[in-house]
């Protein structure tokens, strides 16, 4: 029976236990049985390799023991293929595609390519697909007369194996050394996985496992579909963190009653906090009702010109986060526990969600989809159509910005909430400070993304901004996966009666006459501890 995690209401699910399994995990590897391994395919208990060297077809039993070998009937053999009782294989020069008996080595039907640089080749059970490295995209392909019935574009750098699961398409991509699931209905990427080897030059299903042949190592590894758990976190870096808030009094009078609240992070599957300070010590913390702890400072009073400063010093284990999971895992809506329903799905002054332009997206983007995880699909490709990102100060409600067709990182997250919670499923934000890449380095920028329900699966991460990008391969990656370069320290559902719609950080004070106030805030990351390097 399959394991799944306890769901938290109110967090990430936490990270795979020991030993678990996961799709993409190597089971196994056996030695290939070429230096030049350029299709691989599984039928009749073998896996079939293709050797452009020596222009040869070659099956091996799960030793890797050749237990058949024949000729190719080309002289640059590529992509193979089964149909259940033949094979098929690719020759690039030709530009066609030869069915051949097994047993006998024997050419029993060839048709021509309907592209010009053929290659990898997989086989649905219906049709073949084809992978065309002149016109980057990749075509299902009628066996009788190898006309093309439908095409799909390369969803990534490079297509260079093709396998079918039994329900979806698997492609190997040499350049950025990944393994991805498509759903060729349609057309999305679901996720990706780490490729076994640094040159992916085959790739085939035996019913249980995918087998990779890699180009440079010479082997062919056995690498999980399936898993007993889906959430992968990798621990990455550990930095320090200052995250400084300054508030500056020009006046010319005094301001009184200054209040600033930080918002406190806390250990999830996007981190791991293991020292935390505020230099000065807050006077008191409170939590918001959506459940975040803030640090609240208070200054009774503020000449002109001062200022306040306030610093929070973390050491923090930032880790990447990856949710590796079929649509077919995700349970109806009507599985949503009712706590998180009465909280995650009602309206906010920023989602507006009986808007009807609101309600005409959701329609378009949603129709009668019923599957919790093809509607946040359908919503976030509806938002990567038609929108794009752009700063241009202040946030506006959902209705407003979708209208606009562009917005901040803020702004993509209103949409995505206010559509999500229209369409019936719980979404909230996390707001987070930013590593820029390099290890000593600050943000003044911040970032904020999205949190989805999905039932039987729990919260998952959805980055509607940083997923608007050309490629199918890039904007699956927004959806359930985060990268090691965010300290998470907020998490909301709407307005709070402390951070307001903000995130990381609030103020609220009162001015005695005429000021002018301006706000600071400013993350320095470093390696070292603060002080350590000129930090």
């Amino acid at each position: 029976m399959k394991r799944v995690l306890a769901i938290l209401a109110v967090s990430i699910l936490p990270a795979a236990t020991a030993g678990a399994v996961l799709p993409g995990r190597v089971m196994g590897e056996i030695p290939a049985p070429g230096r030049n391994v350029t299709g691989l395919t599984y039928g009749k208990g073998l896996v079939w390799a293709a050797d452009h060297r020596t222009d040869t077809i070659v099956g091996i039993d799960a030793s890797g023991k050749v237990v058949r070998s024949f000729k190719s009937p080309g002289y640059r053999p590529a992509g193979l293929a089964f149909d259940g009782r033949q094979l098929w294989n690719v020759d690039v020069l030709q530009a066609r595609l030869f069915r051949i008996d097994p047993d006998s080595g024997l050419v029993t039907r060839s048709v021509p390519s309907p592209v010009q640089r053929p290659r990898c080749l997989a086989w649905d059970g219906k049709a073949l697909w084809l992978s065309d490295d002149a016109g980057r995209t990749i075509h299902r392909v009628d066996p009788e007369d190898g006309t093309t019935i439908r095409e799909v574009p390369f969803p990534s750098k490079s297509v260079d194996g093709l396998a079918w699961d039994g329900r979806y398409l698997w492609i190997a991509d040499r350049l950025a050394d990944k393994l991805l699931v498509m759903d060729t209905d349609h057309g999305e990427v679901l996720f990706s996985v780490n490729a076994p080897g640094p040159h992916a030059s085959g790739l085939a299903f035996d019913g249980r496992m995918l087998r990779v042949a890699d180009y440079q190592t010479d082997r062919i590894a056995s690498v999980a579909r399936n898993g007993d758990e889906f959430l992968l976190v990798e621990k990455e870096k550990k930095l320090w963190v200052t995250f400084t808030h300054q508030l500056r009094n020009f006046g010319p009078d005094e301001l009184v009653d200054v209040e600033v609240m930080l918002a406190v992070p806390h250990d999830s599957g996007y981190q791991a906090i293991g020292q935390l300070r505020f230099e000065p010590e807050p006077a008191e913390y409170r939590v918001d009702r959506w459940g975040q702890k803030v640090a609240v400072f208070r200054f009774p009073r503020l000449a002109a010109p001062g200022k306040t400063e306030i610093d929070m010093i973390a050491r923090v284990q930032t880790q990447r986060m990856w949710f590796l999971f079929y649509p077919e895992q995700v349970k109806p809506l009507s599985r949503i526990p009712r706590s998180i329903r009465q909280r995650y799905l009602v309206d906010e002054p920023k989602y507006d969600i009986r808007n009807p332009v609101i309600r005409r997206a959701v329609a378009e983007a949603v129709g009668r989809e019923r599957n919790p995880y093809w509607i946040v699909r359908g919503i976030l490709r509806h938002i990567h159509r038609r929108m794009h990102y752009e700063r241009i100060g202040g946030w506006d409600v959902a209705p407003k910005v979708l209208e606009r067709g562009s917005g901040s990182c803020s702004e993509y997250s209103y949409v995505m909430i206010s559509m999500c919670r229209a369409a019936g499923v719980p979404a909230r934000y996390v707001g987070s400070l930013v590593v820029r890449k390099d290890k000593a380095s600050y943000d003044d920028v911040f970032h904020r993304w999205v949190e989805v329900y999905l039932p039987g699966i729990g919260w998952v991460p959805v980055d509607p901004s940083r997923g608007d990008k050309p490629t199918e391969a890039e904007r699956a990656d927004s959806f359930g996966k985060v990268t090691a370069d965010f300290l998470v320290t907020t998490e909301g559902g709407g307005g709070s009666e402390f951070l307001g719609w903000n995130y990381n950080y609030n103020e609220r004070y009162k001015c005695r006459g005429r000021c002018r106030v301006e706000v600071e805030p400013i993350a320095e990351w470093s390696p070292e501890p603060p002080g350590k390097s000129g930090k």
